[in-house]
């Protein structure tokens, strides 16, 4: 009981970090929109979620190997990667597509940018629900009221 709780609240832990990082990504993106060059960066949320938590992508075979993750006791405890136990690796970046061209070379696209923007915040706003959520229900648990 104890473990389905707690790889809920981690997973919902690792969303909020990758929310956060996505929404660093595009206030960079925006303020980069007067550049000259700036080149839009973006990475996938799924898939970064998916190697954040090393779930299998829905498109890979039930046969196929799971990846093998190491857990530690104790926060110093070293991974097979030389990281700390626990530490995920960062997005990977890719470069946003580029719907119209500029004569400065900026891929900017401050409407995409927009949308993008509202809708990571209001995900990240309903991750932190969720989290305040569970927290109160065991909260109310424990204490019994």
């Amino acid at each position: 009981m104890l473990n389905r709780l707690t790889d809920s609240l981690n997973f919902q832990a690792t969303a909020l970090t990758l929310r956060s990082e996505r929404q660093r990504l595009i206030a960079s993106n925006i303020a980069n929109a007067d550049t000259p060059g700036y080149v839009a960066r973006e990475f996938d949320f799924s898939q970064a979620l998916s190697q954040a938590t090393g779930q299998r992508s829905a498109g890979t075979s039930p046969l196929a190997p799971t990846a093998v993750r190491l857990s530690s006791g104790h926060a110093g405890h070293m991974g097979l990667d030389g990281k700390p136990a626990g530490a995920n690796a960062a997005p990977a970046l890719t470069y946003a597509t580029n719907a119209q061209t500029n004569l400065d070379s900026n891929t900017v696209d401050m409407n995409r940018e927009r949308a993008s923007f509202v809708d990571n915040t209001v995900r990240y706003e309903a991750t932190l629900r969720f989290i305040n959520g569970t927290v109160r229900t065991l909260n109310t648990a424990i204490t019994g009221q």
